[in-house]
């Protein structure tokens, strides 16, 4: 499909990003640090030969013309540059006195300074922008002006002690407000990847009065339900489970683009109940060069209900409605560091239903399983005829040294944790899995998830979410695949090695950073938008760009 092509994205400060209270915070904290290291700096000047062995008086470094006049090369530098230097080092000290004289309600000396600051500042701007060198007839009046408000500062009991005694009261303030922006930071972010942007919304709803009004499109969903073919173990299957309809049509696009033949693949999609429709119309909408898919309600799977499956009867506890759903504003460092675990998509039956594949595909005997926010960039249908030696789940580890193994995901403070696992065991990934399904029966896997699912009712063996579920359930059924075949952080780690990504046969988009979201990274975006038509009318009705 066409991408496409969009405006390139102004360049923006590096510290944009974060919130404007923690910019604040840190840049007043790297202001301080930085004075009072030119406070020393520039008091042992006192006591160092100036230019051409001249001292500087502590009425400022420049008191007269003669001094500048006469400035040769200073540590190696130019004229220029060590002038410049000198600016820089006395705004760097007036902007901090000017904070102090603030806070000590001393308009008039804060005045001043901003005066002579903004003064310089212009006087700065207009050499840089005249691409001429810096004057020093021109420089002598602003730098003189400037140490002798300096000085004058010095004067009003802004003594050394006092000073460093402010400023140490000052870092431990702007250390707390820092840890708080920090904090506000971590909910605002977790916040803004899980809300549905307006466009997937009005993508949805158009969609479902698509299928809503057009008798053809679900003429269509309902032929697709009574073919044979979708039981039929000759063909390439691949189960997707997702609300996202644009998520999944970038799975399906991806996969058949890349696959030798196409027309041999079947696709398993279970949605819910609203987004039902809409999935429906939008792949109705599109060609998929052959393939064939299905696509089913998580509603009509009336088995799964609280009396079989443990995760749902938990949720039903008054308990874990206020762990999940309630939060207390007074403890926000805690309530911070706990709120990834509380993200909905952990709760949702669509992300725990992978544990019940071969209840719902009981005729098959393996397939792929694909997340709704990966890519595929290869054909995959080799996957298919990969030995797992018996094991259950074919999948990529993620182990390197101590990251990801088992203790980062489980409590083995707990005895039964550890007395059955060992914390340096390697963690896999889910995401992309081959599952041999006859030997996911006789080994009893989701009999095994139900166990730990119940043993873990009050969250003490892992917080929340489905992985460290499957690193129990399939413990010791694992078939190590190569690492190229499935490669993941492209939703966290701007530091990716972009060889490994485009030798890469699926690539993962895991954690909040997701593609189709503006806090997607710029730098692994194109790997996802060369599978959207962007150009579909919809989706230029939905302002997707």
């Amino acid at each position: 499909m066409k991408r496409r092509p969009g405006r390139a994205s102004p360049r923006r400060p590096w510290f944009s990003s974060f919130p404007s209270g923690a910019k604040r915070s840190g840049l007043l904290l790297l202001l301080l640090l930085s004075t009072i290291f030119l406070y020393f700096r520039t008091s042992s000047d006192r006591w160092s030969p100036s230019p051409r062995g001249k001292t500087i008086s502590d009425e400022g470094d420049f008191s007269s013309s003669k001094a500048l006049l006469e400035a040769r090369d200073v540590d190696g530098g130019s004229k220029g540059e060590w002038i410049a230097r000198q600016f820089n080092d006395k705004l760097i000290l007036a902007r901090s006195f000017a904070v102090i004289a603030k806070e000590n309600n001393n308009e008039q000396l804060d005045w001043e300074l901003n005066a002579v600051i903004r003064s310089c500042q212009q006087f700065l701007s207009k050499s840089a922008t005249g691409g001429s060198v810096i004057s020093e007839s021109e420089a002598e009046p602003h730098l003189q002006r400037l140490s002798s408000l300096i000085s004058k500062a010095q004067e009003h009991d802004y003594d050394t002690a006092t000073w460093i005694m402010k400023l140490k009261a000052k870092l431990q303030s702007l250390d707390v407000q820092a840890t708080l922006a920090s904090e506000k930071s971590v909910t605002f972010g977790q916040l803004a990847a899980e809300a549905i942007p307006k466009s997937l919304h009005c993508l949805s709803m158009r969609l479902a009065y698509i299928y809503g009004t057009d008798h053809s499109i679900r003429e269509k969903a309902s032929h697709k339900l009574q073919l044979s073919r979708f039981g039929d173990n000759s063909f390439y299957h691949f189960c997707i489970f997702s609300d996202n309809v644009l998520a999944v049509s970038v799975v399906m696009n991806s996969t058949v683009m890349n696959a030798v033949r196409p027309n041999e693949l079947i696709f398993h999609i279970v949605t819910d109940q609203v987004n039902y429709g809409a999935m429906e119309a939008w792949l109705g909408l599109n060609d998929f060069r052959g393939a064939s898919y299905v696509v089913q309600r998580i509603e009509d799977f009336t088995w799964l209900n609280s009396s079989y499956v443990p995760v749902m009867k938990q949720l039903e506890s008054t308990e874990s409605q206020s762990y999940y759903f309630k939060s207390d504003d007074q403890d926000s460092a805690v309530n911070a560091r706990t709120l990834k675990f509380r993200n909905p998509k952990y709760l949702s039956m669509l992300n725990h239903i992978r544990f019940y594949i071969p209840e719902i595909y009981p005729e098959l005997n393996q397939v792929v399983f694909l997340d709704d926010d990966v890519v595929v960039q290869k054909d995959i249908t080799p996957f298919f005829s990969l030995d797992l030696h018996g094991n259950v789940n074919g999948a990529v580890e993620t182990c390197l040294e101590t990251f990801h193994r088992f203790h980062k995901y489980l409590n083995f403070s707990h005895p039964l944790i550890r007395s059955h696992f060992d914390p340096e065991a390697c963690g896999w990934a889910f995401g992309m899995n081959v599952f041999d399904l006859l030997a996911w029966k006789r080994a009893n896997i989701t009999e095994r998830y139900h166990y730990w699912q119940e043993a873990n009712a009050d969250r003490t063996l892992w917080k929340l979410g489905t992985l460290p579920a499957g690193l129990l359930a399939f413990y010791g059924l694992i078939e190590p695949l190569d690492r190229t075949w499935h490669v993941l952080g492209l939703g966290y780690d701007p530091n990716v090695n972009s060889s490994l990504i485009d030798s890469a046969s699926v690539i993962h988009y895991n954690g909040n950073r997701k593609p189709w979201l503006k806090l997607a990274m710029s730098r692994y975006k194109s790997y996802w938008d060369k599978y959207v038509n962007y150009d579909h009318p919809i989706l230029q009705e939905c302002n997707f760009h």
